[in-house]
C-alpha cells in the first residue's frame, strides 16, 4: 500500500458490491492515469465522480438511471458459498479508491434502489449499511447542491418478505417498496397499514425496470441509483431505463466454481451495446492489484424514454 494512504477498515459484504465502514486517512490526494479520452495525465481520484453532477442530468420525464460494480478480471462481482446459501466478496477484492467512488455517486442519487435480500442479511447483521451518507464532506455536498439531506430509498421485492432497518425509521429518508401487480395482498397490506407506499411495478410478482423508473419520475425522482446486483441491472438494461454504467475491474483473478457476474438473464442483442465514455488506471506497488475505473454510457443522456 501506498505510504501516502492509512486505512482503518470494518468490512462487511453485500451480494451486490460490499458494504464497509471505511475511514481514509491522506496526506496527499491520490491520483490516477486518464486512458480515455486520451490524455495520459495524472488526475486527482477525489472528486472524480462527484465532477459529473449526475444530479442535473435527469428529468422527471426521463430519469437518469446508473449503476455502480466491481468486478475481477474472470468477471466475478461475488463468490457463492454452497454450504451457506449466501454470497460474498472476498475482501481482498475491495479497496478504499473505489469504495470512496461508490459512496460520491452515492452522494447524487434523489433515490437508491436495493432489493429485500439486502434488507434481510443486513437485519441479521451479515451486512453493513450503506442506505446512508454518514461523510460530513459528502452531506455538505448534497446540501450545496439543493439535495436533500439522504436519498429516497426504494425496497424492490417480489415476496415482500423482510423486515424494514431501523435506520430508515430513525431518518427522515422517504422510503417506498416497489413489487408487482401479483403480490401477495396479505404483505401489501402489511406495509400499507406500516404506512409505507406500495408502488406496482410488475405484471406479475416483480418489479419491472421501466414502469418502476416511470413511478420514480412521477414522484418527482431525477437521478436513480442502482444498488440492488445483477437482476435489477439486467431488466433496466433490457428495458432501455438504464444512462450509466460505472464499473471497476480490479488486476486480480478471482476463479471459484460458483459464482456471480454483472448479468444473469437472458442473451442480449443491442440493448447490450455500451459506449466507453471514461477509463482511468490505478497504479499500485506489489502485492496489491492495481484496477480500472470506467464510465459507460447505455442511452443518449438527453433521451426520453417511452414508458407508456
Amino acid at each position: 500500500m501506498p505510504a501516502n494512504v492509512r486505512l482503518q477498515t470494518s468490512y462487511t459484504i453485500t451480494p451486490a458490491k460490499y458494504c464497509f465502514q471505511l475511514s481514509i486517512h491522506c496526506t496527499m490526494t491520490k491520483q490516477l492515469i486518464q486512458l480515455f479520452p486520451p490524455a495520459s495525465e495524472q488526475v486527482d481520484i477525489k472528486g472524480l465522480y462527484l465532477a459529473h453532477n449526475i444530479h442535473l442530468l435527469g428529468s422527471c420525464e426521463s430519469p437518469f438511471v446508473y449503476a455502480n460494480f466491481l468486478s475481477s478480471l474472470d468477471g466475478r462481482i461475488a463468490l457463492e458459498d454452497a454450504i451457506e446459501g449466501s454470497t460474498f466478496v472476498p475482501k481482498h477484492l475491495t479497496s478504499a479508491s473505489d469504495f470512496g467512488l461508490f459512496m460520491e455517486l452515492h452522494a447524487q442519487a434523489d433515490c437508491l434502489i436495493t432489493h429485500g435480500g439486502y434488507l434481510r442479511a443486513l437485519s441479521q447483521r451479515r451486512l453493513g449499511n450503506i442506505l446512508q451518507i454518514k461523510d460530513d464532506a459528502l452531506m455538505a455536498w448534497r446540501h450545496e447542491h439543493g439535495l436533500k439531506p439522504q436519498p429516497a430509498v426504494i425496497i424492490a421485492s417480489a415476496s415482500l418478505d423482510f423486515p424494514m432497518h431501523e435506520s430508515l425509521l430513525n431518518t427522515s429518508q422517504q422510503v417506498y417498496i416497489a413489487t408487482g401487480k401479483n403480490a401477495d395482498p396479505e404483505k401489501v397490506d402489511y406495509w400499507q397499514q406500516q404506512g409505507f407506499t406500495v408502488l406496482f411495478t410488475g405484471a406479475e410478482q416483480l418489479v419491472q425496470g421501466a414502469a418502476l423508473v416511470h413511478e420514480l419520475g412521477k414522484l418527482g425522482y431525477r437521478s436513480i441509483y442502482l444498488i440492488a446486483g445483477p437482476q435489477m441491472l439486467d431488466t433496466m438494461i433490457q428495458e432501455h431505463q438504464l444512462s450509466r454504467l460505472y464499473l471497476t475491474i480490479t488486476h486480480q483473478l478471482l476463479g471459484g466454481k460458483d459464482f456471480r457476474t454483472l448479468l444473469t438473464g437472458s442473451v442480449l442483442g443491442q440493448e447490450g451495446n455500451l459506449s466507453l465514455e471514461e477509463l482511468y488506471l490505478e497504479q499500485n506497488p506489489a502485492p496489491e492489484a492495481g484496477q480500472f475505473f470506467m464510465q459507460f454510457s447505455a442511452r443518449s443522456e438527453n433521451e426520453t424514454i417511452d414508458t407508456n
